[in-house]
C-alpha cells in the first residue's frame, strides 16, 4: 500500500510490532500499510459511519489482510476494549473533536502507550489538552499532500512542563527541529489569526474584548517567531 506523505508520516510514528487502532479509518489505507509493513501486528480500523467501514472492509479483503485487521463501526474509542491496543492513530478531523474523543474514552486511553495524531485544525488546543491530561509531545512532523500542509504529532504518557502558548500553536518539537516547511507553517497560522482579527474588527465591542486582545497577542508572538 503506497501512502501519501501525510499518512506515511503517521505510519512512521508507529513503533514496529504495535497493536494499533486507526480511528476514523476511512478507506483503511493506513491500517493495511501498517500490517503489510510489519509495523503493526494487529489493527482495529474503526469509523463512525457505515460507508467508510464498508470501504475499509473491501480494502482489507483485497489486500488479503482480514487476519490482521478488524474493521469496526462505532463512535470514537467506543469500539475498543481497554488494553486491546498500544497505539491510537487519529487523523483527518479537528483538534477539538480529537480532545472530545480522547476524553470520552478515558478507560481505553489509560492503557495506551502512544498517540499519533493529525489534526486538521485546532492543533494548539489539542496540544494544550495533552499536556493538561498527563501526556506530552514526543515528536512532530510537517507533511504536504494534495497541496495542503499537515501537522502530525506523536505523544506519550507522562507529565512535562507546558510549552508557552505560541509554541503550542507552532509545535514545540517543530520549533526545536526547524524543518524546511516551518516558515510555511507559521505563515499559515498567521493568516488564520489575522483573518480572525479582521472579522472581529468589524465590531467595536469585539475589539474591546479579551478575546480580541488574545488574538492580537497571538499574531505578535507568531510574527516574532517567524523572524527568528
Amino acid at each position: 500500500m503506497k501512502l501519501d506523505d501525510r499518512l506515511q508520516a503517521l505510519a512512521d510514528f508507529v513503533p514496529s510490532g504495535s497493536r494499533v487502532a486507526d480511528i476514523g479509518t476511512d478507506h483503511g489505507y493506513l491500517a493495511v500499510a501498517l500490517v503489510e509493513s510489519g509495523k503493526a501486528s494487529f489493527v482495529v480500523a474503526s469509523d463512525l459511519n457505515r460507508g467508510p467501514c464498508e470501504a475499509a472492509k473491501r480494502t482489507v479483503a483485497e489486500a488479503g489482510l482480514a487476519w490482521g485487521i478488524d474493521v469496526r463501526q462505532g463512535d470514537g474509542l467506543a469500539p475498543l476494549a481497554p488494553g486491546e491496543v498500544d497505539v491510537l492513530c487519529i487523523a483527518g478531523m479537528g483538534g477539538a473533536l480529537m480532545t472530545q474523543i480522547l476524553a470520552a474514552g478515558a478507560a481505553v486511553l489509560e492503557k495506551v502507550q502512544r498517540l499519533v495524531l493529525q489534526p486538521m485544525n485546532g492543533a494548539g488546543k489539542l496540544r494544550r489538552w495533552l499536556y493538561e491530561n498527563g501526556w506530552h509531545i514526543d515528536d512532530e512532523r510537517l507533511a504536504v499532500a494534495d497541496g495542503r500542509l499537515y501537522e502530525i504529532l506523536t505523544a506519550v504518557p507522562g507529565y512535562a512542563p507546558m510549552p508557552e502558548a505560541v509554541l503550542l500553536d507552532i509545535g514545540p518539537i517543530l520549533w526545536e527541529k526547524k524543518p524546511p516547511l516551518l516558515r510555511q507553517h507559521i505563515e499559515a497560522l498567521l493568516f488564520s489569526a489575522r483573518r480572525e482579527a479582521a472579522g472581529m474588527e468589524n465590531s467595536e465591542q469585539a475589539v474591546k474584548s479579551e478575546k480580541y486582545r488574545q488574538v492580537r497577542a497571538r499574531i505578535e508572538a507568531l510574527e516574532a517567531h517567524r523572524k527568528s
